[in-house]
């Protein structure tokens, strides 16, 4: 269904102004605790502790493709087969221990790759600043930390065919899961959805999470004029928001995700 015929609205003017309140609408029915129990973020959900949410959220944003229960549900075996202490299991385990995830697969994510990410996590976490220092160099932009974080854990353990499950956006790729991660650990956890754990980053500073769905109801919007999903329609789409809220854009979406659902 097309969904501005469906709400019959325009969302901007010729200006760039919002004239509809339908994305704030949106954004602020669709950002409430219900939303947790059928999204990826139901995974780092499960804990308390600061590392322990941030390592579960990385790896259910690493499989957030494809139907959402068979996400959640091989993201919870993942935690479960690291007997859910992801931050130990990352800083102690033996060679022997990643035997247990041999038959562990999601789509083309696989046991190879489960074992690259944990040696590349490994060395984040003993030798630098762990994923908040990582994502929160001020001298980088965000597309060239969500790189720094590619090429981290391919110099420190993942082979070469694990670099598709983690984005460039320097060479284009939108980095919807990472996008998606970032606004996890960084939007305010006032809502109860968000965590708001990493201070060292600003919600301002954020990325749309830009999927298939959210760019058709972006574009079905005249929010996005780019045909391509890719880093460039990224930024169209954010300086939009931006617009509309300088201090927290990617709040808009859970509006995008909403309308797309509905």
């Amino acid at each position: 269904m097309n969904t501005a015929r469906k709400y019959s609205i325009k969302v901007i003017n010729e200006n760039g102004q919002l004239e509809s309140n339908l994305l704030r609408e949106m954004a602020d029915r669709f950002e409430s605790l219900e939303f947790i129990a059928d999204d990826p973020i139901s995974v780092p959900h499960q804990f308390s502790k600061k590392e322990d949410i941030e390592i579960s959220g990385l790896f259910a944003a690493i499989l957030a493709w494809g139907q959402r229960p068979v996400i959640i549900r091989n993201a919870n075996d993942l935690i479960d087969r690291m007997d859910r202490a992801p931050f130990d299991f990352i800083i102690n385990h033996e060679e022997n221990d990643l035997k247990r995830f041999l038959n562990f697969k999601h789509r083309t994510f696989q046991y190879i790759d489960f074992q690259g990410i944990v040696k590349g996590l490994k060395w984040l976490y003993e030798e630098a600043d762990g994923l908040e220092g990582l994502f929160s160099n001020k001298d980088l932009s965000i597309e060239e930390r969500i790189s720094s974080l590619r090429k981290t854990i391919l110099d420190h353990g993942a082979q070469g065919r694990t670099a598709k499950h983690l984005p460039d956006p320097l060479n284009g790729s939108s980095a919807k899961r990472i996008n998606m991660y970032l606004r996890w650990m960084v939007r305010s956890n006032k809502r109860g959805v968000d965590f708001g754990l990493w201070k060292g980053i600003e919600p301002r500073e954020l990325f749309l999470p830009l999927d298939v769905h959210t760019g058709r109801v972006a574009r079905e919007l005249g929010l996005l004029t780019r045909k391509q999903n890719d880093w460039k329609a990224v930024d169209e789409v954010t300086q939009i928001l931006r617009a509309f809220d300088p201090e927290d854009p990617i709040k808009y979406d859970f509006a995008l995700f909403g309308l797309g659902a509905l």
